[in-house]
């Protein structure tokens, strides 16, 4: 396969996967991997085991007031009614580029809901269709002190006899909050509660260009799975009624998450619901009947992460929880791609260097069978008068004329696909760092030089993609022009061009990444050529 049509391939390829990502994302609605289907319902909590449907008002909670609890690297908001996480601001992390205004994750606003609800439910559930547990708390502002690694605030919540302490522990430098009962029971009789978590979030569509589309919607683990996603629409199309030993739900969006994870070691039920009224779609987990006899106390605990998709923090705090970071099926690529990033970057401290380096490292591998490739192109041009030749002898005798040409590619040692692997590796590995550069919330904000503030959007200018279309024009002049017909010549003359459109929209870490690569190509090839001119295996095409 000449370079040309191994072009060609690439961007047919490329194109079906923009396309195919796109409809995965825009009408891709799998069916749910349930053990239950239940009809969608309005009521924002889960039936408790033994009937009774505890309902939190949707989201209007004024009984309650706001505290604010902050370590170093985010700042939270919580309503003492029901003692949910109502409000995130990462601190590390600016909305908007060098705006110095931390990001909002976690919200309860009229134009956007996404907050991280928790509770008791079951016979003696203090979270009710009468209401919330509204509980007391000393103090309306907590701050990580200098010197202190952990920060504990309890909210305090008594009924009949019973004290219910729901406490809140962040510890310096990490984005997952302890969220744990203790209950003493210093009444007369046994009671039964079954705590619940769940992340309740305006349905909207995901988001994002053709060309970086975002997903935002759910997504859960189980003993069964070890991730899957479940969008708003499948919320809407059914319920999740998944049973698991250990596991986790969480809502994603583009390099964020937030996700509960409950007790690992207890069976836990996994669940979606749909509040259409409210246009709220809510995923969560509900723990089973907890018996507390009289005179004793009884912790429950769960954690909550609100943040950024930090692979290595994530993965200590749940297993499988680092697979929200999706780099789709190219993942074995990406995530050695993204490791090896991240070396050099520690190295470099600049990404757009690190990308660089990849680039070259990923050359520098492929590189023997570069050279195959272009040897293999050299000889199959060596064999084109004898291939003509056979073309006038066998006419239209197509099965004789495949019979003698396989004949001569054994007898000269040819393998007529010999150009085709190196041309066809790079797509995998192109697509494994498309998906670093949309999933790695690292390159977010991450600037290289100049104009280029952001690898992780497209470049303001376009002047990488036009340096792009340049190289490969330039790569498609040097090298030696195959016999083809008319047509083929047309489309591949305007081949960089369409390449530059498409790469207008792309990440200018993947367009910095491609354009090194057409760079380095073009230096390979005249190498490579001079060593086969020298041999003796190389004659240039002269039009």
């Amino acid at each position: 396969m000449d370079s040309r049509r191994g072009l060609l391939v690439i961007a047919l390829l490329f194109m079906s996967f923009i396309v195919y990502q796109q409809w995965q994302l825009d009408y891709h609605t799998p069916k749910p991997v349930t053990t239950e289907q239940t009809a969608t319902s309005a009521s924002d909590v889960p039936a408790s085991s033994n009937g009774n449907n505890a309902v939190i008002a949707a989201d209007a909670q004024a009984k309650g007031k706001i505290i604010t609890l902050e370590n170093d690297v985010f700042r939270l908001k919580i309503n003492t009614s029901g003692g949910d996480v109502v409000g995130s601001e990462l601190l590390k992390y600016d909305a908007e580029l060098d705006s110095n205004t931390p990001f909002v994750l976690l919200q309860n606003t009229p134009q956007h809901v996404y907050i991280a609800q928790s509770g008791l439910i079951g016979k003696d559930g203090i979270d009710t269709k009468a209401g919330r547990a509204d509980y007391q708390v000393d103090g309306d502002n907590f701050t990580l002190a200098a010197g202190q690694n952990e920060l504990s605030v309890p909210l305090v919540y008594q009924k009949d006899g019973v004290t219910y302490r729901k406490i809140f522990t962040l510890k310096r430098g990490e984005y997952d909050i302890a969220v744990n009962y203790e209950i003493n029971n210093q009444s007369d009789k046994t009671i039964e509660v079954e705590p619940y978590g769940q992340l309740r979030h305006s349905l909207v569509d995901s988001s994002g260009s053709v060309a970086m589309p975002t997903y935002t919607g759910g997504a859960y683990s189980s003993s069964e799975t070890n991730y899957k996603k479940y969008s708003f629409s499948d919320m809407e199309n059914a319920n999740l009624s998944v049973n698991t030993k250990a596991g986790w739900v969480a809502i994603l969006q583009h390099y964020f998450v937030s996700a509960w994870v409950p007790n690992q070691d207890v069976d836990n039920q996994l669940y979606t619901l749909t509040d259409k009224a409210n246009n709220i779609g809510s995923i969560g987990y509900r723990g089973p009947v907890v018996a507390i006899q009289p005179n004793t106390t009884e912790t429950l605990t769960s954690k909550l992460w609100t943040g950024p998709k930090l692979q290595n923090e994530m993965g200590q705090v749940a297993n499988h929880l680092d697979l929200t970071v999706d780099y789709g099926w190219a993942w074995f690529i990406a995530k050695p791609l993204f490791w090896l990033l991240t070396f050099i970057q520690q190295l470099v401290h600049n990404w757009g260097v690190a990308i660089i380096c990849v680039t070259l490292v990923v050359k520098a591998i492929l590189y023997p069978l570069t050279k195959a490739q272009y040897t293999s192109m050299a000889k199959m041009r060596m064999l084109q008068p004898k291939l003509q030749e056979m073309r006038e002898r066998f006419g239209e005798d197509r099965q004789r004329m495949s019979q003698e040409m396989m004949k001569l590619y054994k007898d000269e040692k040819v393998n007529p696909l010999g150009g085709c692997l190196p041309l066809l590796l790079q797509m995998p590995i192109f697509i494994a760092l498309y998906w670093t550069f949309m999933e790695a919330v690292e390159l977010r904000h991450a600037p290289f030089f100049g104009w280029i503030q952001d690898l992780s959007a497209q470049d303001p200018y376009y002047i990488l993609p036009i340096l792009m279309g340049a190289s490969m024009f330039l790569l498609q002049k040097m090298s030696p022009t195959p016999v083809a017909d008319p047509m083929q010549q047309k489309v591949m003359t305007f081949m960089p061009l369409i390449f530059m459109v498409f790469f207008l929209w792309f990440p200018a870490g993947l367009v910095l990444y491609w354009l090194v690569s057409n760079l380095i190509t073009i230096i390979q090839q005249q190498l490579i050529y001079r060593g086969l001119e020298k041999k003796g295996l190389h004659t240039r095409h002269k039009k």
